[in-house]
């Protein structure tokens, strides 16, 4: 296939992204042909998965929300994505301007895109880490140039653990972030639970994804909660991401449909 201009050299444009198939399915213009092949097939094995992208998003915005209704202004958002209508800078900014963001992603298209992007946005960068490498990324100098550790801080990890199997200890990596954080800092989370799913459709849904570079690794609502070890939980805890204070009663109604369970926690001291 030909390479759209936007695509480094670097990238494989015949393997499915997990970042560019959730760009597909929250309607974004920055995936292939074969993301979208792929994100076809998840489709075809769970029809919720467009909805399941979109309620999540709408989690990640009411969760931005919150957090500078709180007074944060300073957002590490690992696993970012490709930048669509509705990310943290946007939302956050809107709300209070002198918000700052650092998006973290392992995607080289999300990156490159993003750099695009936030192109003259002072209070904005990205940078190209791993999750699972926590010590980068609190130690990269542009991570370090734009958040002050003796601050509180927002670490956002959204629709991102269900690919970091349990052999990378997602537990451990998350200590790691929360030993770098001020008192008053928080941490949202988010990711898809096989809750209430059938094992045919979890099997079909892992078949998909086993063809990308992130297979799928879903946790049930009690190993999402634990995650959240060190932190207070917000009201109303872990629970499926429309449920969590949404706008009107009629959007938390089939929550479960959503497939992810989300939930943001506070540190204390």
């Amino acid at each position: 296939m030909q390479r759209p201009d936007w695509a480094p050299e670097t990238i494989d444009v015949e393997r499915p992204s997990v970042a560019r198939m959730y760009d597909y399915y929250l309607g974004g213009s920055h995936n292939f042909a074969v993301d979208r092949a792929a994100a076809q097939k998840m489709v075809a094995a769970v029809p919720e998965a467009p909805l399941m992208a979109q309620a999540n998003r709408a989690f990640l915005r009411r969760a931005v929300q919150h957090l500078t209704d709180a007074g944060i202004r300073q957002f590490l958002d690992i696993g970012s994505g490709i930048p669509t209508v509705g990310n943290v800078h946007e939302i956050a900014q809107r709300h209070a301007p002198d918000s700052r963001v650092v998006y973290v992603d392992v995607d080289p298209v999300a990156v490159a895109h993003s750099r695009e992007i936030l192109a003259g946005n002072d209070g904005a960068t990205v940078v190209q880490e791993d999750l699972r490498r926590p010590e980068r990324i609190l130690a990269h100098p542009d991570v370090r140039s734009m958040i002050d550790f003796s601050q509180p801080v927002a670490v956002l990890v959204v629709a991102v653990l269900h690919f970091v199997a349990d052999d990378d200890r997602p537990a451990e990596v998350l200590r790691t972030l929360r030993a770098a954080l001020a008192p008053g800092s928080y941490l949202v989370l988010s990711q898809a639970s096989d809750d209430g799913r059938g094992e045919a459709e979890r099997a079909e849904a892992e078949q998909v994804y086993r063809r990308t570079d992130n297979p799928l690794w879903v946790r049930s609502r009690a190993e999402l909660t634990a995650f959240f070890d060190g932190f207070e939980l917000v009201e109303p805890g872990v629970v499926w991401v429309p449920q969590w204070r949404p706008e009107s009663p009629e959007s938390a109604e089939d929550a479960e449909r959503a497939v992810f369970l989300g939930g943001v926690g506070r540190l204390g001291g």
